[in-house]
């Protein structure tokens, strides 16, 4: 019998002392000496809510809250109306649309003029509505969420305490709406296609209960007449054969011959081809990203722009080019066609013909002014046109571009959604031309996983050229497959986490609960698996009979009650482990249930062709054991990734993969007594899903990839190895984690490090991974990050049936934006600093300022790790950097005062305080804080965190 042993002495080792030094800061250009006393902010007045501004806020926001309620009672089960009914809903729907984006407008256009102290109350008073009224749903004030961001990010840089506060409760709220929203996933799936610092305190209330309350509200033939539209009655007249509603992308093929010649459609495309439009930008922001997207797929698109996001154009046809018009040069600059969306949106099949000819000859001086050339295309706003206004854009020389496939970006805010939507609906028609909308942050989610499916499935995109729509040659097979951060990966994930401590026979463990809590935290908050999906036993609940059960029940588990292909399985395991030798020779290994006997295991305990049957039968395309025990002699097959390949991503979504990874062999004890109250193999196991064994630096963790950084870590600083490999019936296939994106942490006196023996270990782990992976071509790679390679790099492991085996990653992501880069370089510096590592710690920060300058959480991280090696000056010239970019900050604030009370300038500590305490009154430091900024005199002077 083997075990996990229980003595701690046996497992510390002797860490080894950091030797390199970190790169020499080079980014202090611009900031002021260490000296220099902050710019003081605008003291708080108390200051009256100015009645005019909050009568206009009152109002405005009950027109986008009403507006938005009516976009969820229109869209409600629209998927399930007759062609010409659906066709009549989304044209009025996206005109409700754009009339929310109006209301938004005017939300963000009130707040940009109320600075002074009674307009910001006012401003106050409305968050206040938006956080706490007790008679709207959650998802109301999901309607709030543009203006959120557009709030946060205006008075970021305020010059005033008033201004920051509420910068710095917009941010707090949006991350509860995300929370929020990501609660209704699935029921705004169905419908369009906690913490909370302060401010809005979610409910759970159902979806089903808050549609029915709008419908109490609102009506959706109430709606539509609202908007000029009425449907056909086709249950009262069954025979009569609807016409589509006029102004509908429908009605286009039914106006008379030749208009499919007079204008594109997307059914004239060949087929698997697609081309991909954006409408009403350009967009200050998001239309970079979308182009930061196309260049990594190298995917064309046209952008249908709208004349006053441009600028404006007089009476006497003067163009003066707004903000608009350098976004437009950039997207002219990165290849991609603009194109002509009238100047103001509206309903063109209404209009004059003068007011026609005026939308689209203004919007044409701008255009030509941002440097736009060749022939021109026009898109009608909301396909809405007829004869008379087609012939006013022709006779401009403009050719009207329609679409197909409607994304539905405009009312859908889940992005999985939206993708799942464009992606179904072009697996029906096999080609088209895509409706997609460069002002939602949504869209820029959603697009890169269109663009990768898409290029798996081996669709090619047409590009707009010399007056023609053309196709460009499919991405060749062994193309480099795109940064895949936020992909929909798989459908579900399921999990069967089991740790046991209180054996009734066998010796009982210390940590093995502990690390099954562990990882079931860790697979909901960092990977997405959904609370019912994780099934967890701990101790009397471990029995035989009901780990059988739950390994059976898992495959009934999943949306619709069954696993299917596109999900994953994940089953961890702490607790004994033992090998019997059966008459044959052969070594069957076996899992400890709580209720086993010693001397029956094959009656009790589960053996591994157990598992290997139950791993063979479910029908998820990928499934990874992960056993916290000892034993060996498994004879299992061997198998690694597709080293090299740079399209393992797609190709793994083909193929099925049985993979698992144990603690230990035979003849090993698995050591019990690691750092953090787990045993040594899970300690490292969570060190890697925490994005060490990202060994390619593309935002995914395959299991080879664990394998690769868990097995040579824990051989490092213990007395086991781990194994590893494929089990029967896996065809290459490999299970992915993906990481979250970047963490939002500021570091501060109050941030996590572990102990100084935790921390030497963790160096030492990830020295002796980096030892062991062999680059299969060389690369460099950043200051504290794994290896990485131009293909692959592999490392040699010991196998499941006990010989060794090389196994080799994917190979290495394409190229990524500089933002992502920075976010990554910051998260890296996070873990770092965790480990006291702080010469890698800084020069991942710097990294993180060097790819994106303006990044106030890095520059913040960058001051602090200045401030832990004892260099306040320099600490604080970069907690004012970070105050310059985002003054909302208040821990920057909080920094700062440290930072200058450790150099010795109490003035400047106090009014640093000062902003503190205003923007962050509960903070636990807040009240000793303000005592001695009130009374500077007394002995209450505070002594700043080491």
């Amino acid at each position: 019998m083997q075990e996990r042993s229980q003595r701690r002495g046996a497992v510390w080792m002797t860490a080894l002392t950091a030797a390199a030094c970190a790169a020499t800061i080079t980014l202090m250009s611009g900031c002021r000496p260490a000296g220099d006393a902050p710019k003081p902010l605008a003291p708080l007045e108390a200051a009256s809510a100015n009645p005019a501004v909050s009568a206009t806020l009152l109002r405005q926001s009950d027109e986008l809250l009403a507006r938005y309620r009516q976009m969820i009672v229109l869209m409600d089960g629209e998927s399930t109306l007759k062609p010409a009914e659906r066709e009549a809903v989304r044209a009025v729907g996206l005109m409700l649309f754009h009339d929310m984006q109006e209301s938004i407008r005017a939300l963000g256009d009130t707040a940009a003029r109320s600075t002074d102290p009674a307009g910001l109350a006012a401003l106050s008073q409305l968050l206040d509505r938006i956080e706490q009224e007790p008679s709207w749903f959650d998802a109301d004030r999901l309607a709030f969420k543009e203006f959120l961001a557009q709030l946060s990010q205006q008075f970021s840089t305020s010059q005033s305490i008033a201004g920051l506060k509420l910068a710095k409760r917009a941010g707090e709220d949006l991350g509860v709406l995300a929370e929020i929203e990501s609660a209704y996933e699935q029921e705004l799936r169905d419908t369009f296609g906690r913490f909370a610092q302060r401010g809005i305190v979610p409910k759970r209330e159902k979806w089903a209960d808050y549609v029915a309350k709008l419908k109490g509200l609102y009506a959706r033939e109430r709606i539509l007449k609202d908007y000029a539209t009425i449907l056909p009655d086709l249950q009262a007249r069954p025979s009569v054969v609807a016409e589509a509603p006029a102004g509908t992308a429908a009605s286009a093929a039914t106006r008379g011959p030749g208009k499919e010649e007079r204008e594109f459609f997307g059914r004239q495309l060949p087929p698997k081809t697609v081309l991909l439009t954006f409408d009403d930008g350009p967009h200050p922001r998001y239309t970079d990203e979308i182009l930061e997207i196309l260049k990594r797929y190298q995917a064309p698109a046209v952008f249908f722009e709208l004349g006053r996001n441009l600028g404006s154009v007089d009476a006497s046809g003067k163009v003066k080019p707004g903000p608009g018009s350098e976004v437009a040069k950039r997207v002219l600059a990165a290849g991609h066609p603009i194109a002509n969306h009238s100047f103001s949106h509206g309903v063109m099949s209404k209009f004059e013909l003068a007011k026609v000819r005026q939308e689209a000859s203004s919007t044409e001086a701008l255009l030509d002014a941002a440097g736009r050339e060749g022939q021109a295309l026009f898109r009608f706003p909301y396909g809405a046109r007829n004869d008379a206004a087609l012939g006013a854009i022709e006779a401009l020389k403009l050719r009207s571009m329609m679409w197909n496939v409607d994304s539905l970006d405009w009312s859908d805010p889940i992005p999985k959604s939206i993708a799942a939507r464009v992606l179904g609906e072009l697996g029906k028609q096999q080609r088209g031309i895509v409706l997609f909308h460069d002002i939602h942050a949504r869209t820029v989610e959603a697009l890169p996983l269109v663009l990768d499916q898409l290029q798996a499935e081996g669709y090619r995109f047409a590009a707009w050229k010399d007056g023609k729509i053309v196709a460009t040659e499919a991405p060749a097979a062994d193309a480099a497959a795109p940064d895949l951060a936020g992909a929909n990966l798989y459908r579900d994930s399921v999990a069967l986490v089991i740790g046991i401590d209180q054996y009734k026979s066998w010796p009982r463990l210390q940590h093995a609960v502990r690390d099954a809590q562990a990882i079931q935290e860790t697979l909901r908050t960092q990977f997405g698996f959904r609370a019912e999906n994780v099934t967890t036993l701990t101790d009397g609940d471990a029995t035989r009979a009901n780990i059988l059960r739950a390994l059976n029940a898992m495959a009934r588990k999943g949306g619709d009650g069954k696993l299917k292909r596109d999900d994953r399985v994940f089953v961890f395991f702490a607790g004994h482990g033992s090998t019997r030798k059966l008459p044959s020779g052969r070594d069957v290994g076996y899992i400890i249930p709580v209720d086993a006997g010693i001397d029956d295991l094959q009656t009790d305990a589960i053996a591994m062709p157990q598992l290997q049957e139950l791993s063979e039968a479910l029908p998820a395309k990928h499934a990874f054991f992960v056993i916290d025990a000892c034993y060996s002699g498994l004879g299992l097959t061997r198998g690694g990734a597709p080293g090299g390949n740079a399209n393992f991503v797609r190709d793994n979504a083909r193929r099925l993969g049985r993979q698992m990874m144990t603690a230990g062999g035979a003849d090993q004890q698995v050591a019990d007594d690691g750092p953090g109250g787990h045993s040594v193999f899970t300690w490292t196991l969570l060190q890697a899903l925490s994005g060490k064994a990202d060994l390619n630096g593309d935002g995914l963790i395959t299991a080879t990839e664990l394998a690769a950084y868990v097995a040579p870590a824990v051989s490092a600083i213990a007395h086991q190895t781990p194994a590893f490999g494929s089990l029967p019936g896996s065809e290459g296939g490999e299970f992915i984690f993906e990481l979250a994106s970047a963490q939002e942490q500021a570091l501060s006196g109050d941030s996590n490090q572990l102990d100084a023996k935790a921390s030497a270990l963790a160096k030492q782990a990830d020295d002796a991974r980096n030892a062991q992976l062999q680059p299969v071509a060389q690369a460099s790679a950043p200051v504290g990050a794994a290896p990485a390679s131009a293909t692959a790099v592999q490392v040699t492991l010991k196998g499941l049936d006990g010989t060794d085996t090389a196994i080799a990653t994917s190979a290495a992501p394409a190229p990524i934006s500089a933002r992502v880069a920075a976010q990554r370089a910051n998260d890296r510096g996070l873990q770092l600093y965790k480990e006291r590592r702080y010469d890698e710690a800084e020069a991942a920060f710097t990294e993180a300022l060097k790819l994106q300058p303006r990044f106030a959480l890095a520059a913040n991280n960058l001051g602090f790790i200045y401030y832990k090696r004892d260099k306040p000056a320099e600490a604080a010239r970069w907690y004012r950097k970070a105050i310059e970019m985002d003054g909302s900050r208040a821990l920057a604030h909080l920094n700062l005062g440290d930072a200058l009370l450790r150099a010795g300038d109490e003035a400047g500590a106090q009014m640093a305080y000062r902003a503190f305490i205003e923007l962050s009154p509960q903070h636990a430091r807040a009240a000793a804080l303000k005592a001695w900024v009130e009374h500077p005199d007394s002995a209450n002077k505070p002594e700043p965190p080491r």
